[in-house]
């Protein structure tokens, strides 16, 4: 690639256009100069070429003059395998393997910046190796119904934790010179009537809620993309809506890069024009089924914006704003020629998918100290659940991977106890057989002969001599569980899975449950359960991370980035009856009559009920004990800033790690607000016996509301409340302060 910049600049610099090599190649130039000089020679039609595809991934650049065309890869848990041309099914490759890396609700769940940062950099390396310019995510949509199939591509319930967890992960991405596409702005909060669900939803919410993560991706994380949702909010289309692009995302936070659509996210041609996209891709291209010469050329940003331009309706002032854009993206990744040369499947990859799993992971109850577990020579342990040997790489829409390796939960069990103990299999229940998407296939045989009556029979008998009975069960990435393009059918667990731990917990007081999913399931056996571990979708080493923790050899520390409701019925989203599960054609309107009662600030406010487990939830192997916080001044100005610190002590026998959250409320305000709301958190290791100070800084920003009529952040005098907490229903401490 290199050779191909000089020797375009060669060829530039022998014409009688220059005598020297030209701006837009010299990268000791400003990137401002170099994207005018390009500009300055490019044809009205080379203009065109570069804002729309011209494969399934791919947009042109402009071979004339050295610029590569920009080539995107779906995965924010890892990089797509290389599809057709035109097609989503494979190419049929033998070198494009990737690490598949925990989903982002475990990220999320590790409550860990640092972990954050080396995710992105570990798949930016990934990305770069294969030559990307752009990794199509991550995600920040927030979860407000816990049946929407894409959460488990997401980071959760609240904007403050996924602002703080996706900026590090942007910074290590695009420090291989591949940009990340922050998706899907705005408002993609449930997957059925994805492309026709216009959201009604008040500024307020919108500013407080559903944008906060957003702007944190444009404005600290530097992010150099940006991809629409497709949902309508305000009767347009979000891959080109005039408010959320323009006035939003370009006016009000100054984003510099560039707006990709989701594919098949663009609809009209003049929208697309004026309301923010730079980039169109995936528009009914699918095997070029329209049967014209070149499919890509009727895309709207295409030959129909040509023609405008040709025909006078219209200039080029649109035009020529968005190709600078993408020349920037371009010259950020293609033409940067310092950017490192990546790695493919390394063992610094496998590692830190490990770590990041096994600090994921929530260990949600642990009754009697059943875990961890205590095996000895002769011990017998009983794995059940099709989850257990199921590979969930393959599935769930356009993160689904080709792997060059899946640890199953089962193989990790073995691996680490099989020198001491018997492990055996039993299957339980019978859940998805199949194992294909895209043409990727897991090779696994997954059918079974016995019957449901049978399988449970045959667990059960078994768990009647085991030591320990761990099962291993869930969700998985098929259509109606956790897999885009479709919504789940309820909250409860399918494939009668409940019937099967409830006749293990009858005959066995050593139960572990293994929760894999993305979202949250009901529970209605949680008082017969001793142990529960939710252990999400993991990845590549997933089986090696689920028996970190049940062994021991990683102190679980991870805490639910999003609240587990008891009922679907105890969920704002579903209360106010505004969500639908039901397909329609026409467009639908959904309004957001939660408002900004979205997880824990709506259970916050609820007597009678409570959550299965809180938002922020998360045991140990240890203990935590929290001295009394204590703050730095009672009063505060408006330019100011208070101190608020707590000692916290490791009052265990291991090494642990804790998650120590502040929250903030505001006792009197012109405007309704939560009790309390995340502001600022820190995850702190300790060895037993070992405390350590906690400091957390209080500024203006942290106790200002949005105010929808002067439409700016405000921060009202009064009393203000810093709670210091283990979990959002499990608060430690708390101080107050006046805000002068």
């Amino acid at each position: 690639m290199k050779l191909l910049y000089a020797f375009a600049g060669l060829l530039v610099a022998m014409s009688p256009l220059s005598a020297q090599v030209p701006v837009y190649l010299d990268e000791t130039k400003p990137i401002e100069d170099r994207v005018e000089d390009a500009l300055g020679r490019m044809t009205l039609e080379e203009k065109i070429a570069m804002i729309h595809a011209q494969s399934k991934f791919s947009s042109p650049g402009v071979p004339r003059l050295g610029i590569p065309e920009v080539w995107t890869t779906d995965g924010p848990h890892g990089i797509r395998p290389e599809v057709l041309w035109d097609e989503w099914d494979q190419a049929g490759w033998t070198n494009d393997s990737c690490v598949a890396f925990p989903a982002l609700t475990c990220l999320a769940a590790t409550w860990n910046p640092e972990m954050a940062g080396l995710y992105g950099k570990s798949l930016g390396e990934e990305a770069r190796f294969r030559n990307k310019s752009v990794v199509l995510g991550p995600g920040v949509n927030i979860y407000r119904t816990p049946l929407n199939g894409r959460n488990f591509e997401y980071m959760g319930e609240d904007p403050y934790l996924s602002g703080a967890m996706v900026v590090p992960y942007i910074r290590g991405v695009q420090s291989n010179g591949v940009a990340t596409c922050v998706k899907h702005f705005a408002l993609n909060n449930h997957e059925v009537n994805r492309h026709n669900t216009n959201v009604i939803v008040d500024d307020r919410t919108l500013y407080e809620i559903y944008l906060p993560a957003f702007k944190a991706a444009v404005q600290e994380g530097g992010t150099w993309a940006i991809m629409g949702s497709y949902n309508l909010y305000r009767n347009e289309h979000c891959c080109h809506n005039e408010y959320t692009l323009e006035k939003i995302l370009r006016d009000e936070w100054g984003f510099d890069g560039v707006v990709i659509s989701d594919w098949g996210g663009t609809h009209d041609t003049d929208q697309a024009i004026r309301n923010g996209l730079d980039m169109e891709f995936g528009t009914g291209t699918d095997g070029l089924r329209k049967g014209t010469k070149n499919a890509y050329d009727n895309y709207h940003l295409a030959y129909p914006y040509l023609e405008k331009i040709r025909n006078g309706e219209i200039g080029t002032e649109e035009l020529d704003a968005k190709v600078r854009r993408v020349l920037k993206l371009i010259f950020r990744t293609a033409m940067n020629r310092n950017r490192p040369l990546g790695s493919l499947c390394s063992d610094a990859h496998y590692a830190a998918a490990r770590q990041i799993a096994g600090e994921g992971i929530v260990l949600l109850k642990n009754e009697d100290n059943v875990l961890p577990m205590t095996v000895e020579d002769g011990s017998k342990i009983l794995v059940v659940g099709e989850n257990a040997i199921k590979m969930m790489t393959v599935g769930g829409g356009s993160s689904s991977l080709k792997v060059q390796r899946e640890i199953s939960p089962l193989d990790g069990i073995r691996e680490r106890f099989g020198d001491k103990a018997e492990v055996i299999y039993e299957r339980g229940y019978v859940g998805d057989t199949g194992g294909e998407y895209n043409g990727v296939t897991t090779g696994q045989d997954l059918s079974e002969s016995r019957s449901p009556e049978q399988l449970v029979a045959d667990a059960v008998s078994a768990a009647k001599g085991a030591d320990y009975v761990i099962f291993i069960g869930g969700l998985n990435k098929s259509e109606h569980q956790d897999c885009e393009n479709t919504d789940r059918a309820g909250l409860g667990l399918p494939y009668d899975q409940d019937a099967v731990i409830e006749a293990l917990a009858a005959v066995t007081d050593r139960l572990v449950v293994v929760n894999i999913s993305g979202n949250a399931v009901a529970m209605p056996w949680v008082e017969e359960v001793p142990a529960i571990l939710q252990a999400w979708y993991i990845g590549s080493e997933a089986g090696h991370a689920i028996a970190d923790v049940l062994s021991g050899d990683v102190n679980p520390s991870g805490k639910l980035p999003f609240t587990f409701p008891a009922r679907l019925e105890d969920v704002p989203a579903h209360i106010f009856g505004e969500y639908t599960g039901t397909w329609v054609r026409d467009t639908v309107d959904i309004r957001y009559l939660d408002g900004m009662n979205v997880g824990y600030r709506w259970t916050d406010r609820q007597k009678k009920t409570k959550p299965l487990f809180a938002f922020g939830h998360g045991l140990s192997y240890t203990g935590f004990e929290y001295g009394k916080p204590r703050i730095s001044s009672t009063e505060m100005t408006q330019d100011g800033t208070v101190t608020v610190s707590v000692r916290i002590t490791n009052t265990g026998s291991r090494e642990g790690k804790e998650t120590v959250q502040m929250y903030v409320g505001d006792r009197k305000s012109s405007l309704p607000r939560p009790l309390k709301e995340l502001k600022g958190f820190r995850k702190v290791l300790l060895s037993p016996g070992e405390s350590t100070e906690v400091t957390f800084t209080v500024d203006k920003e942290d106790l200002s509301f949005f105010d929808p009529d002067r439409h700016e952040w405000v921060a009202e005098p009064g009393i203000f409340d810093i709670y210091v907490a283990a979990a959002s229903d499990d608060v430690r401490g708390k101080v107050s302060f006046e805000l002068k």
